[in-house]
């Protein structure tokens, strides 16, 4: 593969980080992602172009607004830099197919989720919704996949959280997942398919079980400790596309050989 793709794709990755950050930071308040143009928190002044480079101008300017010198949090280039890195990865692995676009929408909305989730504890239905649709109808556009298994990887992901979440309200009448988290895997199912939902799974709820409980023994909260399962969900998706299918496919044949 030509290095200059992987140059655009981070290139286009951190743009589009860029403009992750604003939709972060203003679709939960209901305001308008497109207007007004980005400006400082502080003073209220638009940030000018050359201010506002993906990456570079956070660290030209040392994380402060140019007029008012009020601090911008690292939050910023880290997002870009994030999806920056994950389309380029994105360009690894689906090379210049159909697939590649549907994956560059899918990181863009799990990073933009991601961190609202982290932010405020909601996963926005504007991207959840949404995401389930797009993954269906690019599932029966693109001959590189098949629309039943996307079809079974939104029922088996959504409805594996739906169970899990009906059975722990039955038991202790308490809601202990929220509907976001079940909508999102049975997004994350309608574009990786239900092949992919047992290692998702698996691997968010490892990796948000440590979590959980050093937040837990910071909190001295116990099992109260309230955390946001999206970003992990979020987690398992980007490590199955990225080298994990064949460790899922592995275990799953495991269980079921025939598959």
């Amino acid at each position: 593969m030509d290095t200059g793709f992987y140059v655009l794709f981070f290139v286009l990755g951190a743009i589009f980080g860029s403009f992750g950050n604003v939709v972060i930071y203003r679709l939960p308040r209901e305001e308008s992602v497109v207007k007004p143009r980005s400006y400082c928190y502080g003073c209220k002044t638009q940030i000018k172009w050359y201010d506002n480079i993906p990456i570079l101008s956070w660290f030209i300017l040392r994380g402060k607004c140019r007029k008012c010198q009020a601090k911008f949090s690292f939050r910023y280039p880290l997002v870009e830099i994030i999806m920056a890195v994950l389309f380029a990865l994105s360009y690894h692995y689906a090379g210049l197919t159909w697939t590649l676009l549907e994956y560059l929408i899918f990181i863009f909305g799990l990073v933009v989720c991601t961190f609202i989730d982290l932010d405020h504890m909601i996963l926005p239905d504007e991207f959840t919704l949404s995401g389930i649709v797009i993954g269906l109808v690019g599932a029966a556009l693109n001959p590189q996949r098949e629309f039943l298994d996307a079809l079974f990887g939104v029922l088996m992901g959504g409805g594996f959280l739906w169970g899990m979440a009906y059975v722990y309200y039955m038991f202790t009448k308490n809601e202990g997942m929220g509907g976001g988290d079940i909508k999102l895997l049975a997004w994350i199912g309608a574009i990786v398919g239900w092949k992919a939902i047992p290692f998702v799974i698996m691997t968010s709820a490892i990796v948000g079980s440590v979590i959980g409980l050093i937040a837990a023994r910071k909190q001295k909260a116990g099992l109260k400790t309230v955390i946001p399962f999206g970003p992990y969900l979020a987690l398992g998706a980007v490590v199955y596309l990225f080298g994990g299918e064949a460790i899922a496919l592995w275990y799953l044949g495991l269980f079921l050989p025939a598959v």
